[in-house]
């Protein structure tokens, strides 16, 4: 009984690594595809590649990674997957996840990197109609062809190797959130003229500074 008790606390151990590195490998890939969306949509809008990056290090946009996971983890519930189906839920989805990017990035950093005022049926600027559509239409995209791929990943979680890299992306990614957050929360004393207090203030000051930050977050706008 008690042998049995222990392989089910094993497989359930198990199953719960696989989920969250299914989760995990979600997030970033969709980082990777809006951060190779957005360059995309800046050379379009300005004849040359500009920074759109969500974090400090690495070619990672946030929102978009996290959208991603919201698809996996509501489309994994629906039964019956038709695709008018897939697109209203991931439309509204997307809107949610962009809204709430939009609202926190205001209230921790003093930064909008985006705002749909000047499009019709926005919502206070941080989503609108049209990018809701967008959503939409990368809903049944990551259906049609993403969400297959992930089905594999139950194979690779099981190698060690791929194991071994998942840990080291989930430091890194860990610390470049840290790392992000940080120096956003500096900048942001600094525009209210809050003195350095101590090393870690000095050290984000002097490698990254508002000109350094602006320059990697090229859309964030400081809202009055």
């Amino acid at each position: 009984m008690e042998e049995t008790s222990n392989s089910i606390m094993i497989v359930d151990k198990e199953s719960i690594i696989q989920k969250l590195t299914k989760i995990f490998w979600i997030f970033l890939i969709g980082s990777i595809i809006g951060y190779g969306l957005e360059m995309i949509v800046g050379l379009v809008q300005n004849g040359h590649f500009v920074s759109r990056q969500g974090l400090l290090f690495g070619p990672f946009i946030q929102v978009y990674g996290v959208g991603l996971v919201a698809y996996y983890l509501v489309i994994s519930n629906i039964k019956k997957k038709s695709y008018i189906k897939i697109f209203f839920i991931t439309m509204l989805l997307g809107g949610i996840v962009e809204y709430l990017f939009s609202y926190l990035q205001e209230t921790w950093f003093g930064t909008i990197s985006w705002d749909y005022s000047n499009l019709l049926f926005n919502i206070h600027g941080r989503t609108s109609l049209l990018h809701c559509l967008y959503w939409g239409i990368g809903g049944v995209l990551f259906v049609r062809f993403i969400l297959p791929l992930i089905r594999n990943l139950n194979e690779w979680c099981k190698n060690t190797n791929f194991r071994f890299i998942t840990a080291f992306l989930v430091l890194f990614i860990a610390f470049d959130i840290v790392m992000s957050g940080m120096a956003g929360s500096r900048q942001l004393e600094r525009k209210n003229n809050i003195a350095a207090n101590g090393y870690i203030d000095n050290f984000f000051d002097e490698y990254y500074p508002d000109e350094k930050l602006e320059q990697i977050y090229s859309n964030a706008k400081t809202v009055n």
